[in-house]
């Protein structure tokens, strides 16, 4: 609920953002269709890495609306933790599918670079003009999500940012190869420019599946906080030593953009509550000020039951 509350302040942030990506979506689907005619007509395996990556990458922006769209509606009294954990899922989705458009690609990349054709101009009269159009379309959205991603920071927006910065240059490779394969027609050696450019684009796939998936999998397993932000907790919590009776750990999840935290302290029996109310909010204000998109709650409990006897093993050493 806290993420509804605070991490996405007012619906008209939810609608622009909404409005940014469906934008972005819709002009994807428009380079998509001619760029498939283009790979029909010619069998460039440029072209082709390309529009399988563009699909790959509209999939990607497709659960990212997906993703804002649901918090648009609400839901709040639904998921307490927001929607984090269905970007995460998504996010290895798309890692999955580019997993087999990997296969695919280098199946098709390899036969072209051991039998290769020379090159078809019809590539070039569609491609050239259409990577030119692409590129100055993907750094507009590039330009515009990082500006929308500093003003409103936002996972989406920031993974959004980060993929129109790479089409761009992907798309600055494609429309160097088509030049150069044209240019350098009738030479043997350009027949091997469109599967190595294609290989090139293989390894921005693989790097991105790559990052999907590690950069998810910590957070689907409600992976603990990084150590820096252990180090801050327990700096506060240092500073405040006098105020508590014991220190019984800590534990965390990530929700997409937020870190959920709980502290467990124990106190004096002759403690007033009013102090250790007074301490609790204080403590917590402190954290979620020092954490960016922290929501920190502190759990009063006694040693034995700060984490369920099945946790034990895994919960933070206390100090």
């Amino acid at each position: 609920m806290a993420e509804d509350a605070a991490g996405h302040d007012g619906a008209g942030a939810k609608e622009s953002r909404e409005k940014l990506v469906f934008i972005g979506l819709c002009m994807d689907l428009c380079i998509l269709i001619p760029e498939i005619l283009a790979v029909i007509l010619s069998g460039s395996a440029t072209l082709l890495s390309d529009a399988i990556k563009c699909a790959n990458e509209m999939l990607a922006t497709f659960f990212a609306l997906l993703v804002i769209r649901r918090m648009k509606a609400g839901g709040k009294f639904t998921y307490d933790y927001g929607m984090g954990k269905f970007e995460t899922l998504t996010r290895l989705i798309t890692g999955g599918v580019m997993g087999i458009s990997l296969c695919i690609l280098v199946l098709f990349t390899v036969h072209r670079l051991l039998t290769p054709e020379p090159f078809v101009m019809t590539a070039a009269l569609i491609g050239i003009p259409l990577m030119l159009f692409a590129s100055i379309v993907d750094y507009h959205h590039w330009q515009k999500y990082y500006h929308r991603s500093r003003e409103d920071p936002s996972p989406i927006m920031e993974a959004q940012w980060r993929l129109r910065r790479a089409k761009t240059f992907s798309n600055l490779l494609v429309l160097f190869a088509l030049v150069v394969s044209v240019l350098f027609e009738h030479y043997t050696w350009a027949h091997y420019i469109d599967p190595i450019v294609s290989f090139i684009i293989i390894g921005f796939l693989l790097f991105a599946g790559y990052r999907e998936f590690s950069s998810s999998l910590p957070d689907l397993f409600d992976k603990t906080l990084d150590e820096e932000l252990q180090i801050v907790i327990l700096r506060e919590l240092a500073t405040s030593f006098e105020k508590y009776h014991d220190f019984h750990g800590v534990r965390s999840r990530r929700s997409g953009s937020r870190i959920y935290i709980e502290i467990f302290l124990g106190f004096d029996p002759d403690q007033k509550m009013g102090e250790v109310q007074a301490f609790a909010a204080s403590l917590k204000r402190s954290l979620e000020n020092e954490i960016a998109g922290s929501v920190v709650s502190i759990v009063l409990s006694q040693e034995e039951e700060a984490f369920p006897a099945s946790e034990k093993d895994d919960s933070p050493e206390s100090s």
